[in-house]
């Protein structure tokens, strides 16, 4: 006659139990909130028809934890990942695998993503090149390495030049002189070391719908005085220039003219050799060659000291600019493919720009250069957009996930790549995972099997960096269930008390 109010007592107790649970973890992040689940109890007659006795009571059927979606509140830390939708983090620890929905992780000192329980998050790795490796999920690791540089392959200038252009009055071309030429611009561009170098464009109106391009590595041609000190300090040109001093102490003027030939040849032949390795214009070279040939010098070289002779040869080393190619436009203000091709300027225009990066060596850049969306109008000549494909080395400054689960770096060349991707898992039935403590979850014969995919696809949910999901305990909620849990409790108490009276006056009788 107890038994239906001692069961009661008992669920009531349990209910309550779980209500504690869930109020103490209602700041717990990605926690899921549990339900007690009643189910009464018959005790069978001996004919096999149980509902002709009453009940004898009631027994917790099941603890079914709340899988619903927490709320999503903003934090500080780009390594607090959030998941608005379906699935769970996949993490490793000491080899087991685990679940869970708490997205608070920090980076160890090996650089991987680990929740507070130690508990590594799992995804795909990137190439260096950003390319990310799927297969068998893996624990994060962020690397921490420069980005290399990429050295400049192809440049896209954008540009509108005015149909009211004239033509420049002085002539030819000369980059020094902006008389020469109606417009410039410069783009920065970067060697196989990742230096950066200025490449200008310059563009002159030919007449009609014809532009000359003319392209120069602006402020870092050739350095003239970097190519003499290599020249003037070799050992043939230092020989020549000892022979010609012997012939000056000697007095003799026939030995001293052939002497200072002597040293031109010698310097003209060196610089010839220096400049080609530097990727000198066939014009330059041709400069040199005239320089050291008295019989077409201009003011005859050969017949100066040869301090003139190396001033000579550095004014003739600077690599001019040099014209890559003719852009011709239509009627109607766009470039004109097929007028070019004609014209022998088809695009894009290949041009190599010669270099002296800081190791002295010499590299040579080749440049695709195209004219994407360029126009001829009436309105004013002007710069839209130019871009190229070439950076610098950049150190790591930051990462952080993105709704598709990929952890983008961001260098401090301002480029960025993705680093790794994170997979989220889900399972046909969550309810009955076998929760582990430490906000985890872990498979069982009764989820069903983990299936693995990326964020926001597939029914997987987003994810959002900076920020975490917030228990779903409502604690309105909970309270009322507490007074409600309270009540009956006191209410099977109370049976009990009355069934006790009840056997006393039983007793009782006489």
């Amino acid at each position: 006659m107890f038994q239906q109010g001692l069961s009661g007592l008992n669920a009531a107790s349990t209910q309550l139990d779980v209500i504690g649970n869930n109020v103490a973890n209602a700041s717990t992040v990605g926690f899921k909130s549990t339900e007690a689940q009643f189910a009464d109890l018959y005790a069978n007659s001996l004919n096999g028809i149980s509902g002709r006795n009453p009940g004898i009571g009631v027994t917790v059927a099941r603890l079914a934890q709340q899988f619903s979606q927490g709320n999503i509140e903003t934090t500080n830390n780009p390594l607090d990942i959030s998941i608005n939708g379906a699935g769970f983090f996949r993490t490793v620890q000491d080899g087991a695998i685990q679940y869970t929905r708490n997205g608070q992780f920090l980076l160890d000192n090996t650089g991987t993503i680990v929740n507070a329980q130690g508990a590594a998050l799992t995804g795909y790795l990137a190439t260096v090149d950003g390319q990310i490796l799927q297969g068998a999920p893996v624990p994060l690791q962020i690397d921490a390495a420069d980005l290399a540089p990429v050295q400049t392959t192809q440049a896209n200038f954008q540009i509108n030049l005015s149909s009211n252009s004239t033509t420049p009055t002085v002539q030819p071309f000369n980059a020094g002189d902006p008389r020469t030429y109606n417009k410039q611009t410069v783009i920065p561009v970067y060697d196989s070391l990742g230096n950066e170098h200025t490449m200008g464009l310059y563009y002159v109106r030919t007449g009609g719908s014809t532009w000359d391009v003319y392209v120069a590595n602006d402020g870092v041609q050739i350095n003239s005085q970097e190519v003499m000190r290599g020249v003037v300090t070799s050992e043939p040109v230092v020989a020549a220039r000892t022979a010609y001093n012997t012939a000056v102490a000697g007095g003799d003027a026939a030995a001293i003219i052939a002497a200072r030939q002597a040293y031109a040849s010698t310097v003209g032949g060196a610089v010839t050799a220096a400049a080609t390795a530097a990727g000198a214009s066939p014009a330059a070279l041709a400069q040199i060659a005239a320089l050291y040939d008295p019989a077409t010098s201009v003011g005859n070289v050969a017949s100066n000291t040869p301090d003139l002779i190396d001033a000579a040869f550095a004014n003739a080393v600077n690599v001019p600019a040099e014209r890559a190619g003719s852009l011709i436009f239509t009627k109607n203000g766009l470039i004109d493919s097929a007028a070019m091709q004609a014209a022998g300027s088809t695009l894009p225009f290949n041009v190599t720009l010669p270099v002296f990066p800081d190791n002295g060596a010499f590299l040579q850049i080749p440049v695709a250069l195209t004219f994407d969306g360029s126009t001829q109008y009436g309105t004013e000549t002007s710069e839209k957009n130019s871009t190229q494909d070439g950076y610098s080395s950049g150190s790591l400054q930051r990462f952080a996930a993105d709704e598709n689960g990929i952890i983008m770096g961001q260098y401090s060349n301002g480029k960025s790549r993705a680093l790794g991707q994170v997979v989220l898992v889900d399972f046909a039935s969550v309810d009955n995972l076998t929760p582990l403590g430490g906000n985890a979850w872990a498979e069982s014969a009764s989820s069903g099997v983990p299936q693995i995919g990326t964020p926001n696809t597939g029914g997987m949910g987003q994810l959002r960096a900076s920020s975490v999901e917030s228990s779903n305990v409502d604690l309105t909620e909970q309270l009322v269930d507490m007074i409600t849990a309270q009540r009956v409790y006191q209410a099977n108490a109370q049976t009990i008390k009355t069934e006790d009276s009840i056997l006393q006056t039983l007793i009782n009788l006489r």
